[in-house]
């Protein structure tokens, strides 16, 4: 549809058919069986239904096929219904939750992964997808950290900008694809205490400096779509706030698609104390541009009436329900209601989705110890224990639409690689402590001691008889994601009650973490050979797992989140700001920045990451000492395989501002690049240096560099390499 007929269809609808426009109601209006992702307010009324022009939670070839049907007969204009769900980390296919794919360091992947999910869930009846999510997270305690790629901006804007790409790809028509939503708009990671929901406290220079910058840059990739947060922003619930949503967003970013609330957001707006009433909310969420309400009601129930007691111009609900109606037509809706849809069976879960998703598998994985080349197993045998080594739970709480069925487990996949005679299995222990609270509820199990002295006692056999034990550990997948912070970072007591008793056999421990955050593991390292994180892969979490640990891959995760020794150090994150008292690296550190009982920083710092294999770094080099604002310079250093095995290596550089008019992070990347090596192999590997990669918001609050020296590291961890330094004129 032209511009002209969807501005001709706009000026023939009535206000109630526009304002409906800007409302999305729950999929269990129409599906029983609809995922709920939100408190629910109750029934809508059968008008509301009828006209509201977006739903969620809901998927299915042939139900939505149906419901379409019915809704366009329905319409009196026969606008079509668009339907939106979180498909976060796959559909049918369960890719590694973000996080784990912050672990990769390859948008690539990402970008190929998030294709899979459109197609997918685009041959489901699904229009839009409610990802990526772009937050910048730096804190463990939070649950939606699952959902981000971790606490680096530079990182989360490749990782964001890639998944718009791949929901969306060159054209939104393409019934293959998806419309992404950018989102939690804005600073939804920084939620005080790490606790969900929660107010968000930022000077507008860290709010600018470090956590719109992925927003920012995915949008560059024109994404249909942006959600508002839940939390307040220095005072003004996001969904609420005129600075963020028209000057930042619209007006900064150029942004120009629908601008969506989160579930119930806008009847928020009462309880953060900002509006009066549903009424008063719907106006300061109009006033702020917000386009769509979902499931609060305010919209549906008031709007009309501020329209039409011109407290909301019709300029302006005529400018938000174009947006809907431009976003419709983008993805080809007026002409093909049903696109995407190729039969009622729905999407197939191919042999190619299951490859890419295994590989990313592999590529997530991250080794944090080897003791005495523990890791890859050698012959012998060898025992599969713990509540992660035979449960197809391997994806996170956002992977609803993915099937149990369909997840390959670690002990299935080890029975593929090993003799039988050579391996054993024993589930060790319960997931979880007896009562312990989770996003879904509290867990409670009757017979639980008793449950668990059985499983204890066949685990302790089954190690015995193994010369390796492996062990499958982890957080529950309800234990992170939304409205699953935590105060304590340690694994559930049973699983460390288990890890000590098998440690009591005397044999080679392999300790496997699957989880969804950082955790505390000072006390796991100690009692471990191995140690590696494996976060929450999904489908093909199995293969892919055992694609490392039997040695077919050589592990290349890094880690895109630093864990910490100690919750007390949350938030964490490597790009600190120096401070003026700061602890030397050894001697006396009296009257220093520091802790009286534990270290400064990380016990796994961001970046870091083992391998099967050694490399070693040459002298790193700069193209020149100087540059100017015209200019460019490189750095380069050369790097060699020293192992026995082919491996990957992401190498990562690194930029310090040394003197500015605010004080600058003691590092933050500025660049990566992950190559493959043989053994005895050498590459080199550079980097260019513009002067926009030099740009902060200064003192002055505005974008720009300023002379005066930096430093430079090329290396394979935030906290290591040599330092170079170059100036800028």
């Amino acid at each position: 549809m032209d511009r002209k007929s969807l501005e001709a269809l706009l000026d023939d609808m009535s206000i109630e058919e526009k304002v409906m426009q800007l409302v999305q109601i729950p999929g269990s209006e129409y599906l029983a069986e609809a995922e709920i992702t939100g408190i629910e307010r109750g029934r809508v009324e059968e008008n509301v239904k009828k006209l509201a022009g977006s739903t969620l939670g809901i998927w299915g070839s042939k139900n939505l096929r149906e419901i379409q049907d019915r809704y366009i007969k329905e319409h009196p204009h026969h606008i079509p219904l668009m339907f939106m769900l979180d498909v976060i980390h796959g559909h049918k296919t369960v890719f590694p939750c973000p996080l784990g794919q912050g672990a990769s360091f390859d948008p690539e992947r990402t970008k190929k992964g998030a294709t899979v999910q459109a197609r997918e869930a685009a041959a489901d009846g699904v229009h839009v997808t409610f990802s990526p999510m772009s937050d910048l997270c730096r804190d463990a305690r939070w649950g939606r950290i699952m959902e981000s790629t971790g606490e680096d901006k530079y990182l989360n804007s490749l990782m964001a900008s890639a998944m718009v790409e791949g929901y969306q790809g060159d054209d939104l028509t393409d019934p293959e694809h998806l419309a992404a939503c950018v989102k939690h708009f804005a600073a939804y990671g920084a939620a005080e205490g790490g606790r969900d929901y929660n107010n968000t406290e930022l000077s507008e220079h860290t709010l600018r400096e470090h956590y719109l910058r992925a927003y920012g840059e995915a949008i560059k990739k024109d994404p249909a779509m942006v959600m508002t947060s839940f939390n307040s922003v220095n005072g003004i619930p996001a969904t609420g706030n005129q600075f963020l949503m028209r000057k930042i967003l619209r007006e900064e970013f150029g942004f120009k698609g629908v601008l969506i609330s989160d579930w119930g957001a806008v009847g928020e707006l009462i309880n953060h104390g900002f509006a009066e009433d549903k009424k008063d909310a719907a106006y300061r969420a109009m006033m702020a541009g917000v386009d769509i309400d979902m499931c609060s009601g305010c919209y549906s129930e008031q709007l009309e009436e501020l329209v039409e007691t011109g407290a909301v111009s019709m300029k302006m609900l005529d400018e938000a329900v174009l947006r809907v109606l431009n976003m419709k037509n983008d993805l080809g809706l007026f002409e093909d209601p049903y696109r995407g849809i190729v039969s009622d069976a729905g999407p197939v879960i191919t042999e190619e989705s299951r490859r890419l998703a295994r590989e990313a598998v592999a590529a997530s994985l991250v080794l944090l110890e080897n003791n005495d080349k523990t890791l890859p197993l050698g012959k012998g045998k060898t025992s599969f224990i713990g509540p992660y080594a035979d449960t197809k739970k391997l994806q996170s709480s956002w992977a609803f639409s993915g099937e149990d069925d369909n997840t390959v487990t670690v002990w299935e996949a080890a029975k593929e690689v090993y003799e039988p005679d050579s391996i054993k299995v024993a589930a060790g222990c319960t997931m979880l402590d007896q009562d312990a609270m989770t996003a879904r509820g509290i867990r409670h199990t009757d017979q639980w001691q008793e449950e668990n002295d059985r499983l204890l006692a066949e685990a302790v056999q089954t190690a015995e008889w193994a010369d390796t034990v492996v062990l499958c550990l982890g957080e529950d997948f309800a234990q992170s994601g939304e409205a699953a912070s935590k105060a304590s970072l340690k694994l559930p007591a049973v699983q460390l009650k288990l890890l000590k008793e098998i440690k009591k056999t005397g044999k080679r421990i392999v300790t496997l973490i699957f989880t969804g955050r950082p955790l505390e593991l000072d006390e796991v390292k100690e009692l471990s050979d191995a140690l590696m994180i494996c976060w929450l892969p999904g489908t093909e979490g199995g293969h892919g797992v055992m694609d490392v640990v039997s040695g077919k891959i050589s592990p290349s995760g890094r880690l895109p989140v630093s864990f910490p020794y100690t919750v007390g150090q949350e938030p964490l994150h490597y790009d600190m700001y120096p401070t003026g008292r700061p602890k030397p690296a050894s001697g006396p550190s009296e009257f220093t920045s520091r802790y009286l009982d534990c270290e400064n920083g990380a016990l796994y710092p961001f970046g870091y990451g083992l391998s099967y294999t050694s490399f070693e770094y040459g002298e790193p080099k700069l193209s020149a000492s100087e540059m100017t604002s015209e200019d460019t310079l490189t750095a380069s250093v050369s790097i060699r395989n020293t192992g026995d095995v082919p491996g990957d290596v992401t190498v990562q550089m690194y930029i310090r501002d040394v003197c500015a008019s605010r004080v600058r992070p003691v590092r933050e990347l500025a660049g990566f690049r992950k190559i493959h090596l043989n053994p005895g192999e050498e590459k080199a590997v550079s980097f260019v240096i513009k002067e926009e990669m030099l740009r902060f918001w200064t003192a002055e609050e505005k974008w720009a560099s300023e002379p005066g020296r930096f430093n430079v590291w090329l290396c394979d961890g935030s906290t290591k390499g040599r330092a170079l330094e170059f100036s800028l004129k």
